[in-house]
């Protein structure tokens, strides 16, 4: 059940309440794919970088180590060792990135497996069951993720088959919920909107699935092709459409700036891999904007990555040091940078809720993204 306590324009401060606990929103949910964060980052260490929910990957872990035995074992808490919020996504997305490996029609959709070339195939069912079998706190409604800038004819009809494969999911979630051996029986189902850049099809489709009372909503198909002042023109006009008591979640969004302005737009759960994926290339954010480490500028420098920051690398280790060990290639560098990212991701986020709570969050939002312009405007100086 999602509260709303409070709105600072049409950025909404929430708590949404869970079995596996409370979610503090706005929130950012760090991306485990396969069930851990890569670049080496355990359960303890989301406990320590501030992690509020974990997400996971409903088509990686049925490919492997596959669903059932999760099942067996317990669930993917159990698995993973994790007691608060898991969100699983459909393995919808996997449908528009495998695009020369599936066959989409209206039962649902024909995959080859990425690892072995077995056969797959996954509809709205199979996409409910797999995550029943996981035991997530929230699985996401199997859709298609039609590309942002595909023509329109192709759009309405893929909108038009996701609507129907909601109704499908929705109906086969009730079912499994009430089944003697399911895990979860209190796992709660978000559905999704799509219509690449096309305002009226998305907003016909926000009024259309809101009408099935679902948990959530998220908004998809975005951050994939289409530029970012398309995206915050599709959010301007779509959001409003979706229900105020209910969470919207902006998926696989995005870059500090992306999720500032998303916000403001009235969103409040957010992934993106971008912290963990720059973090293991050396790519850090700060409050100044991002760095690369492996600049040679950096090799002497025994400040913390950002003066000030309290998570576990800043704490104790130099960029010096880490550059280092990204240079040898020793996995610890990589670790440290992720551990960085992600804590840097958690505590914008904690920041965001206060400001909103303050009643500041313009003003906030302002002073954070000039901020984070800073080492762009150095270097534009030094032209």
């Amino acid at each position: 059940m999602y509260e709303l306590l409070k709105q600072d324009g049409r950025a909404k401060r929430g708590i949404f309440h869970t079995v596996h606990g409370d979610i503090q929103t706005p929130v950012f949910m760090n991306v485990g794919t396969v069930a851990a964060i890569k670049g080496a980052v355990s359960t303890e260490d989301l406990e320590q970088i501030k992690t509020q929910v974990e997400l996971s990957n409903t088509y990686h872990l049925h490919v492997r180590p596959g669903d059932k035995l999760i099942k067996e074992l317990g669930g993917l808490h159990k698995f993973m060792v994790w007691d608060k919020p898991i969100l699983t996504d459909s393995g919808g997305f996997q449908v528009f990135s495998l695009a020369g490996l599936r066959k989409i029609k209206e039962e649902g959709v024909y995959f080859h497996s990425h690892i072995d070339g077995a056969k797959i195939f996954m509809g709205p069912e199979e996409s409910m069951q797999i995550q029943s079998n996981l035991a997530s706190t929230i699985a996401m409604a199997f859709d298609e993720c039609a590309p942002a800038l595909a023509d329109r004819g192709y759009v309405e009809a893929s909108v038009a088959r996701t609507t129907r494969w909601l109704a499908r999911c929705k109906a086969e979630m009730t079912r499994l919920n009430g089944l003697e051996d399911t895990i979860n029986k209190n796992q709660m189902l978000f559905g999704i909107n799509q219509g690449a850049i096309y305002p009226d099809i998305r907003v016909d489709h926000a009024k259309r699935i809101s009408e099935l009372d679902l948990d959530g909503y998220a908004v998809g198909g975005l951050a994939v092709g289409e530029t970012h002042e398309e995206m915050y023109d599709i959010l301007d006009q779509t959001v409003p459409y979706l229900p105020l008591e209910k969470p919207t979640y902006l998926m696989g969004v995005g870059t500090p700036a992306n999720i500032l302005e998303a916000v403001d737009r009235g969103v409040d759960f957010f992934d993106c891999v971008y912290p963990t994926r720059n973090g293991r290339h050396g790519h850090l954010y700060t409050n100044q904007g991002k760095i690369n480490l492996f600049n040679k500028k950096y090799e002497k420098d025994m400040r913390p990555i950002e003066e000030g920051c309290q998570c576990p690398t800043c704490r104790r280790y130099s960029r010096a040091y880490v550059r280092h060990l990204l240079k040898a290639k020793e996995m610890l560098g990589m670790r440290l940078c992720v551990l960085h990212n992600l804590y840097f991701y958690n505590t914008m986020m904690e920041e965001i809720r206060d400001a909103i709570d303050a009643g500041s969050y313009k003003s906030y939002k302002e002073e954070k993204l000039y901020g984070m312009n800073q080492i762009n405007r150095e270097k534009e100086a030094q032209i």
